[in-house]
């Protein structure tokens, strides 16, 4: 006997990045930001009113929308506070599909989106990302839901702003495009917004700003769109905490434009000596690379690694089998990852 809906018994959950104990590892299997976050960050935990833990926090979060607002010149209600990004992932498939309307992607891409595409129950209908009539189809399809990672997880490729908006403007339903990365990326879609009430994109602040512990996440979009979104997330979906640090945290702009620099001259040297190593890897516009192995099983490369406390990820999944998705890190870390793959290659 279960208690549990037909499609929740059948699905398969989703599975997170391994989280290895100790701190004599190096790890690069989850993409997070290898340098500290800044120092504002520190002097507002330092400083945080401990009266605020008694109290419920803000609902909107009003102070990061203020603050991340005047940062991308835009108003405070074109942004919507969220756990991280998956958490307005989830309002958005909770908004937008059911059994009746589905959901649309190309793939391979981020491997949650199926996930909660069948706790909605709802139709999936996913093409190939290379698909050269990949816009033509996503529009004919009819999906409720698009949504594009761009730069695309776990691929590092990047599609224009200019196609994003030709595609917007022939779909019916919601473009919803997670710019997850796209603090590595050489643009990105937030001017579609001013033009498009069918446009959400998803920011994340676990990437360039470094702050994946906290599970801070925002959306942009029209205020329609926001005031309709807001009713189906939690009624304090951020804690007051994350509030005041996210907050920090958008402010020092430099900082983050620093971090950010020294993620991509590192992929830049890692893609050029993995390269060497005879590995393929196309340009990526994240802060991580996807190998593909040519002369070796890449599970058994994945394997060998962990071995000696280095850890990548590897997608046992259709068209990822022979990949590993590697996150940039220091350039120690880059250095240890390398000199490990150069003595299992001998």
């Amino acid at each position: 006997m279960t208690y549990f809906r037909k499609n929740i018994t059948e699905m398969k959950g989703y599975t997170p990045g391994f989280q290895p104990a100790g701190s004599d590892v190096v790890k690069l299997n989850t993409n997070e930001n290898p340098y500290p976050t800044s120092p504002a960050v520190l002097e507002t935990l330092g400083s945080f009113d401990p009266e605020q833990l008694r109290r419920y926090p803000q609902p909107m979060g009003e102070k990061f929308r203020e603050t991340a607002a005047e940062v991308l010149e835009v108003r405070p209600e074109n942004i919507m506070c969220t756990n991280g990004g998956d958490d307005l992932l989830t309002i958005c498939f909770r908004a937008f599909c059911d059994s009746r309307h589905g959901v649309a992607y190309p793939g391979p891409t981020y491997s949650l989106y199926p996930v909660l595409a069948k706790l909605q129950n709802c139709a999936i209908t996913e093409f190939a990302f290379n698909d050269p009539d990949l816009f033509t189809k996503l529009a004919d399809n009819g999906a409720a839901l698009n949504i594009l990672c761009n730069p695309n997880a776990p691929t590092g490729a990047l599609i224009t702003a200019d196609q994003m908006s030709k595609l917007a403007g022939k779909l019916e339903g919601i473009l919803l495009i997670d710019e997850a990365y796209t603090d590595f990326a050489s643009e990105n879609c937030l001017p579609l917004i001013a033009d498009h009430d069918n446009v959400i994109i998803l920011r994340s602040m676990s990437k360039g700003y470094s702050l994946a512990g906290i599970r801070f996440g925002f959306c942009i979009a029209q205020p329609t769109i926001i005031n309709e979104l807001m009713k189906v997330k939690d009624s304090y979906n951020v804690d007051a905490v994350a509030i005041e640090v996210a907050s920090a945290a958008f402010a020092d702009q430099s900082h983050f434009a620093q971090n950010v620099k020294k993620v991509i001259d590192e992929r830049a040297r890692l893609t050029s000596e993995l390269r060497d190593m005879g590995l393929e890897i196309n340009d990526s516009q994240t802060n991580f690379v996807l190998a593909k192995c040519i002369d070796q099983n890449a599970g058994d490369i994945y394997e060998k690694l962990a071995a000696k406390n280095i850890f990548v990820r590897y997608f046992n999944l259709e068209g990822l089998t022979d990949k590993l998705r590697i996150t940039v890190g220091t350039p120690q870390q880059n250095d240890a990852l390398l000199s490990a793959l150069k003595e299992i290659g001998k």
